[in-house]
């Protein structure tokens, strides 16, 4: 598959046109460090009810941020105002330089896939690509060879000329992406692109998704309640509950505000409460609790991570070895995305 292409757009007179990027032109490590979105204290109500509450990030040429939340964090309501399909109640952002107040141009500078897009299945992927080529200003013939290079770089040159009627999930999804970047935006904001794929089809749409950073030099919003891919393929994240960002930075960074020290033990079912009863006895173990999702199993800190883990490890193994306990397993936790996730926002639900 060829290299992902950043094209300028043709401007024929009386067309639709693309705004220049403000004479952005940077090599690819000077990209990464430009700001492409800012946001600044936005808010949004609806009447009496707030719905976001000082929204605040940035977001770098070049790198994938994962925006995170549970049911009703704020999460649409943000990419709706990002988007300039709401306007905040207060705030501020702008988009590749472009003020908030210049709507029309900022639609210009980013591409949108939208969780539920409709196709029209009676076109073929080809006419559709061209068609909204002719819209941001190109002449017939080149919004058909940006088209072609477009389906070449999401991978469906062969299906091109199909109908999309015809077309599976996996490529509606691609197609939908080209779509996105026909404008060679600045920003792309991507909702759940992967929702309903196998696993290899989700593996290759996410390989797809850097290549739009590191080769495009694009910004990608990326919403996703797979907080597995968020975590592989995302350089920052924006978590949010109840309309305000509760944490945001690199996803390193965001992993290692969870809980340190933790221990998972499996025991049959019949010594759970026995086992407990054992743990909370020890000086060296807090906060035990069921693991809701494993049978059988519990959940402990340690009183002193930094002190020598094995030795903790052992002398837990002695304990219950001690009361006749069957040990089935023991291993520590390392720190994922979903754990940090599940922590922060009950803490903030509290």
């Amino acid at each position: 598959m060829d290299t992902l292409r950043r094209e300028s757009l043709g401007s024929p007179e009386g067309a639709l046109m693309v705004e220049p990027t403000n004479g952005r032109s940077v090599s690819g490590s000077q990209a990464s460090q430009l700001p492409i979105l800012v946001a600044q204290d936005l808010c949004r109500s609806y009447g009496p009810r707030q719905a976001l509450r000082g929204l605040s990030f940035t977001l770098n040429a070049g790198r994938i941020l994962g925006f995170l939340g549970p049911n009703g964090a704020g999460k649409t309501t943000s990419i709706r105002i990002l988007t300039t399909i709401l306007e905040p109640s207060s705030g501020h952002f702008s988009v590749d330089g472009i003020d908030q107040r210049y709507p029309e141009k900022i639609r210009r500078r980013i591409g949108v896939l939208p969780e539920n897009l409709g196709f029209p299945k009676q076109m073929t992927g080809l006419e559709y690509l061209s068609f909204f080529g002719r819209l941001y200003g190109r002449t017939a013939v080149d919004a058909r060879s940006h088209a072609l290079a477009l389906l070449d770089d999401v991978g469906l040159t062969e299906r091109g000329r199909s109908l999309i009627g015809t077309y599976s999930h996996g490529m509606r999804q691609r197609v939908g992406i080209a779509r996105a970047l026909v404008n060679d935006p600045a920003v792309v904001f991507l909702d759940e692109p992967t929702l309903g794929l196998d696993p290899r089809g989700q593996q290759e749409l996410l390989g797809l998704v850097r290549r739009i950073a590191s080769e495009r030099k694009a910004g990608v919003i990326l919403c996703s309640h797979l907080l597995w891919e968020i975590e592989k393929i995302c350089d920052d994240v924006v978590i949010l509950s109840s309309g305000q960002v509760i944490v945001a930075g690199s996803v390193r960074e965001v992993i290692g505000r969870g809980r340190k020290g933790g221990i998972r033990i499996s025991v049959p079912s019949a010594s759970l409460a026995e086992t407990r009863r054992v743990l909370e006895r020890m000086a060296e173990v807090m906060n035990v609790a069921p693991v809701p999702e494993q049978t059988g199993c519990l959940r402990m800190d340690l009183a002193n991570p930094s002190s020598e883990d094995h030795q903790v490890n052992n002398r837990i193994l002695e304990a219950l070895i001690r009361a006749g306990i069957p040990i089935l397993g023991l291993s520590a936790e390392g720190n994922r995305l979903e754990e940090v996730f599940l922590q922060l926002t009950d803490k903030a639900v509290k």
